[in-house]
């Protein structure tokens, strides 16, 4: 898993009816775009995280659409 700052990080929910958690990676802490990543989250939550398999990284190219 690689990412850059400015990507977005998903946590997929573990049960139904649980909410993914989204966020943008505001720090790239592993080399050449490995984790950890400290991300923040939509709620203004800021936090380290090394994702699993529950989780995916949207660049910011994919988003934009470029």
């Amino acid at each position: 898993m690689r990412a850059t700052v400015g990507d977005q990080l998903v946590q997929h929910g573990r049960v139904v009816g649980q909410q993914d958690k989204v966020g943008e990676i505001v720090e790239v802490m592993g080399q050449e775009g490995t984790p950890p990543y400290r991300v923040r989250f939509e709620d203004g939550h800021e936090g380290v995280c090394s994702p699993g398999p529950d989780t995916e990284i949207r660049h910011r190219f994919q988003q934009t659409g470029r």
